[in-house]
């Protein structure tokens, strides 16, 4: 019995711990059970992280591909940007999925139809976040795609209004598909975990959380400049990589007093998170923009009232039940967080019910509906 086969692009999936990365291994992990006579093949340049790659269960009809003559950096780039449309017609790869916002140069012209992924547009919405040679790339880049893409994913409404403003391609070609997040920080966290995250970390007894990169597109000096007006028994925790950001950060937290009140953590492992969540009173999210903000859905599974910034897709993500304030805003922030705290029961109970559209198979549901419109085009 023949087998439909679909490709997709798994660099993210074997190499990104977060963001990419993640939302990958999720993805084929919730597709590969609802397509059981569909063969997912999975093209990375290389192997990447054990870890990574074996987040991604074992099952017969998902498989791993990697070309075995590519020996340099400079190689494995043009294969996964050109080169791999050859072994996606030797393998009989009926569609190709660009999980990571691009598509290989030729793919239309092969024949193959290609699905792509766009999470945001950020480089093109606010290019002061970035190196200028590094927005002409993802420019150039994002461009091309738009000429192989079949269909286009876009993982908010926020992101779908950029893609249309930014690019000329057409709406109803654009599939809205929130991105899929797993259930894992909805599960009650052991005592012991409680308890080790407590210890080794040192955390305070009342503290808002915060977890995303340390760079100032991720705006959390707000959340600072808001710990300033706060009762001094409650504390701030920051869970992310540093950038150069984080010196603009330690002046503030100098001059505003609060040196023993900010805590940054980095290198937190996947089995402590949870912990550090769970422990929380409030999370705060004052990003200036995103193409989603998957750490509000986390924060609002392990039971944490949430804060977040207006102006991008957050109000998308945390539901009408959290609380919204300008990212310049701090005595909005203070306010916000010292209501999210005191409501916390009833925000938190109706959030909940809210981020439900976005755990696993529901996601994976509507994401297989989008390749079915790829095949009724295709037919037609």
């Amino acid at each position: 019995m023949n087998k439909r086969i679909i490709g997709y692009d798994a660099k993210r999936i074997v190499r990104n711990g977060t963001g990419l990365g993640s939302y990958g291994r999720t993805l084929i992990n919730d597709l590969a059970p609802l397509m059981p006579n569909t063969e997912l093949l999975l093209y990375a340049p290389d192997a990447g992280r054990d870890d990574l790659r074996n987040q991604v269960e074992r099952r017969e009809n998902v498989h791993f591909c990697y070309p075995d003559h590519l020996h340099f950096r400079l190689q494995r780039d043009l294969w996964r940007m050109k080169g791999i449309v050859k072994d996606l017609q030797r393998d009989g790869v009926e569609l190709y999925h660009g999980l990571s916002g691009e598509l290989p140069q030729g793919l239309s012209t092969a024949g193959i139809p290609g699905v792509v992924t766009i999470h945001d547009l950020i480089f093109l919405r606010h290019p002061e976040f970035y190196q200028p040679i590094d927005v002409f790339f993802y420019k150039r880049k994002f461009y091309k795609t738009l000429r192989e893409a079949t269909r286009i994913i876009a993982i908010s409404e926020c992101t779908k209004r950029d893609i249309l403003y930014y690019g000329d391609f057409p709406e109803d070609r654009i599939d809205l598909v929130y991105q899929s997040c797993g259930t894992r920080f909805s599960q009650p966290v052991p005592q012991d975990k409680l308890q080790e995250a407590r210890m080794k970390y040192q955390l305070p007894q009342r503290y808002v959380l915060n977890v995303g990169t340390v760079e100032a597109r991720k705006n959390i000096l707000l959340g600072i400049q808001a710990m300033a007006k706060l009762p001094s028994e409650l504390h701030l925790v920051i869970v992310g990589r540093q950038t150069k950001y984080q010196k603009q950060l330690d002046t503030a937290i100098r001059k505003l007093g609060l040196t023993d009140r900010v805590h940054f953590l980095q290198g937190v492992p996947n089995d402590l998170l949870p912990a550090i969540y769970s422990q929380a009173e409030a999370f705060i999210y004052p990003s200036r923009y995103e193409g989603f903000g998957v750490p509000i859905i986390e924060a609002i599974q392990s039971g944490l009232p949430v804060v977040a910034a207006t102006g991008s897709c957050l109000e998308e993500a945390g539901g009408p039940d959290c609380l919204y304030i300008g990212p310049d805003d701090a005595d909005g922030a203070a306010a916000a967080l010292l209501s999210a705290i005191e409501n916390r029961t009833e925000m938190v109970g109706k959030s909940r019910q809210y981020v439900k559209r976005f755990e696993n198979q529901d996601v994976a549901s509507q994401v297989i509906k989008s390749y079915e419109r790829v095949g009724k085009a295709t037919k037609g």
